[in-house]
């Protein structure tokens, strides 16, 4: 049976000691979808070479929430308590819309001794938050359904969701 990796044998939350692992590539690809309804969705419209974005008086709802998801994902250690600090190698935040929706996908990596789940989990989550915040001036009917892992590699053992 599995045990909690972040509590000391004496149950106290503690960080995971790294020190003694291998040094390997690690990648993570985390997405979040966010409803926004038609309302919203009809203020989608080309925007030059970046695709479709929404435009509010904030600014270009899709392209801030990249550089948002991006900041976040690199201070993850300030965010999660027990998160190691990382340099990243790569954040790349891509938005895209199906039907009403916009999903988000954050993909992390770094050469190190611990995984980037984190760091791509809070890029999509922050993005997503993003896009509540500029949105909610046309809706506040806006529903983040999911932040979900997607992808991991590296470290003891990969993992894909289809």
């Amino acid at each position: 049976m599995n045990s909690f990796s972040h509590l000391s044998a004496d149950g106290n939350p503690a960080m995971v000691d790294v020190g003694a692992k291998t040094i390997t590539r690690r990648t993570a690809r985390a997405r979040s979808v966010v409803s926004l309804g038609p309302d919203i969705m009809q203020h989608l419209t080309p925007s030059g070479l970046t695709g479709n974005d929404i435009a509010t008086k904030k600014g270009p709802v899709f392209q801030t929430a990249i550089i948002a998801g991006t900041m976040a994902a690199k201070r993850t250690d300030d965010l999660i308590p027990l998160c190691h600090s990382l340099g990243l190698d790569n954040c790349q935040i891509t938005i895209t819309t199906e039907g009403t929706d916009a999903v988000v996908h954050c993909l992390v990596s770094t050469e190190g001794k611990t995984g980037v789940e984190m760091e791509a989990l809070v890029g999509a989550s922050v993005a997503a938050l993003t896009i509540y915040d500029m949105c909610k001036v046309f809706s506040h009917d806006i529903i983040i359904r999911e932040t979900k892992l997607m992808e991991k590699t590296g470290g003891k053992r990969d993992f894909r969701r289809e």
